[in-house]
């Protein structure tokens, strides 16, 4: 901090700020790195580039695994110390999720809808769907109906398995909460139940 401010502030002043002593302070300056500091340098180095060939999928235990490849032996604890210093870490693959299944032998209802996400009252239309989240304790499954008129979340139903259960659970949400009169268009993907 005093050397990064020394262009600023006498030294003097900087030093007894921070309680540091002048002498202290410039030996600390003519102070080189030692071998250790230097081969951590050259590791970091290494290890960031091995962390940037993998497109940052590696963590510790793999970059450890990697580097005798590379003619280095090092520990598992330096590589976890240098990682964190570095600020590299694995990131983590995106787990993705199809909830829609086209290829099925269920009859398909014309689209009545046709893509017009207007409408001038409340319950005149429903859409629904279903998303997979992944968790902690995998997959979960959330299905949703939605008003048209307010874009108003009026069903919804969770559960670990994906299945045309789970969206007649969140239709039969909406329906309770709403009572919609006669005349409902109500639309959903194909294959999302």
């Amino acid at each position: 901090m005093i050397a990064e401010c020394a262009m600023s502030y006498p030294i003097v002043p900087l030093c007894q700020t921070l309680q540091v002593s002048v002498s202290g302070y410039y030996a600390w300056k003519r102070l080189q790195p030692s071998q250790r500091q230097q081969a951590d340098r050259g590791l970091g180095e290494e290890m960031a580039r091995l962390h940037h060939r993998s497109r940052q999928t590696y963590g510790s235990p793999r970059l450890h695994a990697e580097l005798p490849a590379q003619g280095i032996q090092c520990g598992r604890k330096r590589v976890i110390r240098l990682m964190h210093h570095q600020h590299l870490s694995a990131r983590r693959p995106r787990h993705r999720c199809r909830t829609t299944d086209s290829q099925h032998l269920y009859p398909i209802a014309p689209n009545e809808l046709a893509r017009d996400f207007t409408a001038r009252q409340p319950n005149e239309k429903w859409v629904a769907d279903m998303t997979g989240v992944w968790t902690q304790e995998g997959w979960l499954y959330v299905a949703l109906v939605l008003d048209v008129y307010r874009r108003l979340m009026v069903g919804w139903a969770m559960a670990a398995q994906r299945d045309e259960g789970l969206v007649r659970q969140a239709l039969q949400m909406a329906l309770a909460h709403r009572q919609p009169e006669a005349g409902l268009l109500q639309h959903s993907d194909r294959g999302s139940h």
